[in-house]
């Protein structure tokens, strides 16, 4: 299985690819097959499903090899953003005009320091964040939503306000609000994004909600995101 994320446009997606193929093997009739002896079409009746295109012809000496899985339909990306050029700090994009309901997956790509927001594959936004230095830093993987709390303060920090509060671990990683969003500016390991549009997220994630965070990984249309 390859994991890949792309930047594309000013946004980021991650999502990961699972790659595979399938042997379709077939046994031949002799020859010497007499007239009382049925068809092979009839003596093993044939499933239509079994030679569509899904099945991809391979080496007859590995008859084994499985089918590449389905992907999730609910997870496949359908449409990026059409943002032109990279996200300055500060802005953000948003569009879920006519988007359908679907499950949320949040990405964070840590190289172009851009949070995109999917529902159902659809990407719906995105924008330019802070996020940790090397003493603090953001870390990688896929994270649930633990928690939320729309007015947080960080007892850690000298009470600094932290709106919207998405947890991701139970060190204190978060997405929220409440922070400059500007060139020069990071936080203590957390994902830190213009009020307006943490909110717009706040307002739709759900505990168990899906955050992946990659660094400059690549990704195309039509690949699943998870």
């Amino acid at each position: 299985m390859n994991t890949m994320v792309k930047w594309i446009g000013g946004a980021t997606a991650a999502i990961v690819l699972a790659a595979g193929g399938a042997v379709l093997v077939s046994d031949r009739m002799a020859d010497s097959q007499t007239d009382a002896s049925p068809a092979i079409e009839d003596a093993i009746p044939v499933d239509p499903a079994a030679l569509t295109d899904e099945k991809v012809a391979g080496d007859d000496a590995n008859p084994t090899a499985s089918a590449t899985p389905r992907p999730d339909e609910r997870f496949v990306v359908k449409r990026i953003l059409d943002i032109p050029g990279p996200i300055k700090y500060g802005e953000y994009f948003w569009d879920d005009k006519d988007v359908p309901d679907g499950p949320l997956v949040i990405t964070v790509d840590l190289d172009a320091r851009v949070l995109s927001v999917f529902r159902g594959g659809y990407e719906i936004g995105a924008a330019a964040v802070l996020l940790g230095t090397d003493d603090y830093p953001t870390p990688l993987g896929t994270f649930p939503i633990m928690s939320k709390e729309r007015h947080n303060v960080s007892e850690k920090y000298g009470n600094a306000p932290m709106p919207w509060t998405m947890r991701l671990t139970n060190d204190g990683v978060a997405i929220h609000g409440g922070s400059n969003v500007e060139n020069g500016y990071a936080s203590h390991g957390c994902i830190a994004g213009p009020d307006e549009f943490v909110s717009k997220i706040f307002a739709i994630a759900k505990p168990g909600d899906k955050v992946i965070i990659t660094r400059g990984e690549t990704m195309s249309m039509g690949d699943s995101i998870t």
